[in-house]
């Protein structure tokens, strides 16, 4: 019923359950704005169940954009590592697609790369299949749309790229 009435943002909350569980349990606050260092908060898992989480510290950043994340569950310390998403968007990030530009292939769409099935230098001619994309379920194939060289592949299987980013590049 929640599909028929809500199809476009339901597949995103079963995505979001998979990935996370069940964070209505979390106070809204919490939810939407975490907690500060040295907060405090009870979590009512089940009727009777309440985790107590008191959020310690946050480490140096690592050269992979993680940082060490220290709290207590219950009292006890515990400690997590966890990507910094404000370190990740630092960089320069992924080059967009020139529009109109011959050599750029484009993502059409976000979603994650799924297979690449040329390499950099190799000669492709037009309607050869150059990659594998994945998007809500459904998969879509990107042909080349002239023959020539690639001259760069910016891409793996695995990759998640957003609607316009650079993929692969012509000589």
């Amino acid at each position: 019923m929640s599909y028929l009435m809500y199809p476009r943002v339901f597949p995103e909350l079963v995505e979001h359950e998979k990935k996370y569980s069940d964070t209505s349990v979390l106070p809204t606050p919490v939810f939407f704005h975490g907690i500060e260092k040295g907060d405090e908060v009870g979590v009512d898992i089940e009727p009777g169940k309440t985790l107590i989480i008191k959020f310690l510290t946050v480490g140096d950043p690592h050269p992979d954009g993680k940082r060490l994340v220290n709290f207590e569950l219950n009292g006890q310390p515990r400690e997590v590592l966890v990507l910094d998403k404000s370190l990740v968007g630092k960089d320069a990030g992924r080059a967009k697609a020139e529009v109109g530009n011959p050599l750029h292939v484009g993502a059409p769409m976000p979603g994650a790369v799924v297979a690449v099935t040329v390499e950099q230098g190799e000669n492709v001619a037009e309607g050869q299949k150059l990659l594998t994309m994945e998007a809500m379920k459904m998969e879509t194939t990107l042909y080349a749309e002239r023959a020539g060289k690639i001259a760069e592949v910016l891409v793996k299987a695995g990759t998640q790229v957003e609607g316009g980013e650079l993929l692969l590049r012509y000589e």
